[in-house]
């Protein structure tokens, strides 16, 4: 096992990872940047040192100062967390040259899963379903037009490399289609330098569901369950939750036989996520691989029991895995929010700010992954995730009971944050039934003071003491300004809508 890990990020995933080392008894070097001098991460670490200003290019993208730093302080692992250099294989190679253990998949691994037209012609060969799409890079564009046509409209255009929702494009009719070509490529460059992007039929309001897999170097493959990740704003996620809403027992097995299937396609090894669309239909298509820990991994410990940051690090140390596919048990049903510095009255536009007030919900079933504090100021140089909170329930009915309960609970005050949104998502009629899919922002959330909590709590609080001064005592009277007072079945209304908060 490993006498040092450096953890090459920062955040609530930073904190995460210190916490399982500390479990397992290795000391934890903690890196940030001038932004993140005082950071949570930093104060829970064996050891911290400054790797350069606050925008990541200067310092959390900087492969070669993490490595000297790592080498430096005696580290023999690096763990990536996700985002930054989590999915880099020319930085996995680079620690793998200069003997340092990259926890995470194998360099080849990545760069095969990574690339999304190489993962695509893989999955094909492996029998895993595939949307139809076309490789812009081998069609000449002056045949594109007819080939899109061929497949039907309306289709994505998706960046080849990297992620995150970045380098997509919709288009619904040919005259959009050479401009999003033209704009996906650009964003691509400027994301993950690379331009290529690829056609692919789009999957009207999809739900999207994911399988996490682990891997070890052995060629053993296990999956762990499947996540519904299908509540998302501009192709990215909000909430996952499981077991998905969706899945009936046959359809689950053979998704997450699919799963593995892919993973040993492209030689996977460490945690990773198979992850797939499912159309009205039933049917389901291979999306991507996602060759890292993803932000919602705390949904899959919840629900299986075990710790995957844990396992990461044992199969980087070169375990075989220690239990079989047989071995493997989900129960009950978690769910997990993404608690994000966000406006949702402002199509969820990032915000930023420092934490007047902060208190953590807490009982029975309930997790909160953080990396900020009172008194934390939120940089705004990174992505607006400061929380995730998770809760534990043995059926999704309580699941979501726990859930209100907890976000009710949660206090997380000096700017704007995603947690008026789940309040109000929680107790959503069509969310609650759990017939829902990618379109469901879109279609139902309708940003403003309807339903965000803290607003109904004030007016509960004002119900109250209009109720003990005998206000409603004056209702159907005329005021000074001469217009008519709340009537009494408004004001009961009211005062019942309310009062639950």
């Amino acid at each position: 096992m490993f006498n040092k890990i450096l953890i090459a990020n920062r955040g609530e995933i930073a904190v995460r990872i210190i916490r399982t080392c500390a479990e397992m008894g290795i000391p934890t070097v903690a890196v940030y940047s001038d932004a993140d001098r005082g950071a949570l991460h930093v104060q829970y670490a064996t050891e911290a040192y400054n790797i350069g200003p606050p925008p990541a290019t200067e310092s959390y993208l900087v492969g070669d100062r993490l490595i000297e730093q790592a080498k430096r302080v005696g580290a023999e692992a690096i763990h990536p967390g996700y985002g930054f250099l989590a999915e880099n294989a020319d930085f996995a190679q680079a620690c793998a040259d200069a003997g340092l253990v990259f926890i995470g998949p194998s360099p080849g691994s990545m760069r095969l899963s990574g690339d999304k037209l190489q993962a695509r012609d893989a999955m094909m060969a492996a029998g895993v379903p595939i949307i139809p799409g076309i490789n812009t890079t081998v069609v000449p564009e002056d045949e594109l037009p007819e080939k899109v046509a061929e497949i039907g409209y309306p289709v994505m255009v998706k960046a080849a490399g990297g992620g995150g929702g970045k380098g997509i494009r919709d288009v619904h009719t040919p005259d959009e289609l050479q401009a999003s070509i033209r704009q996906a490529r650009s964003e691509a460059a400027s994301s993950f330098g690379d331009d290529r992007v690829y056609v692919e039929k789009m999957v009207v309001n999809p739900r999207h569901i994911e399988v996490q897999i682990l891997g070890d170097k052995h060629g053993n493959v296990v999956h762990l369950f499947e996540r519904e990740c299908s509540i998302q704003r501009r192709h990215q996620k909000l909430l996952e939750e499981s077991p998905s809403p969706a899945l009936g027992a046959e359809q689950r097995a053979a998704m997450t036989e699919a799963a593995v299937k892919a993973a040993k396609a492209v030689n996977y090894d460490n945690a990773g996520t198979i992850e797939f669309l499912r159309s009205a239909d039933g049917s389901f298509y291979f999306l991507e691989v996602n060759a890292r820990l993803q932000v919602e991994h705390p949904v899959t410990e919840m629900l299986v029991g075990r710790d995957l940051v844990r396992a990461q690090i044992r199969i980087a140390a070169g375990e075989k895995l220690w239990f079989t596919q047989d071995q493997v048990h989900a129960r009950g049903s978690a769910i997990e929010c993404r608690i994000c510095a966000e406006d949702p009255d402002q199509n969820f536009y990032p915000a930023t700010g420092t934490v007047t007030r902060m208190r953590a919900p807490g009982g029975p079933g309930a997790r909160l992954d953080s990396g900020c504090f009172q008194g934390y100021r939120v940089p705004v140089y990174y992505d607006p995730l400061i929380a995730k909170l998770i809760v534990w329930a043995e059926d999704r009915p309580a699941a979501l009971v726990r859930l209100e309960r907890v976000l009710n609970e949660f206090i997380l005050e000096g700017f704007p944050t995603t947690l008026p949104f789940f309040r109000w998502l929680v107790k959503n009629d069509v969310f609650r039934t759990g017939d829902y899919d990618t379109s469901f922002i879109g279609e139902n959330y309708r940003p403003g003071p309807i339903g965000e909590s803290e607003l109904e709590k004030a007016a509960s609080v004002l119900c109250a003491i209009l109720e003990h001064t005998g206000a409603k005592g004056f209702a159907g009277r005329k005021t000074d300004g001469g217009e008519k007072a709340q009537s009494g079945w408004k004001y009961l209304w009211l005062k019942n809508k309310l009062g639950s908060h």
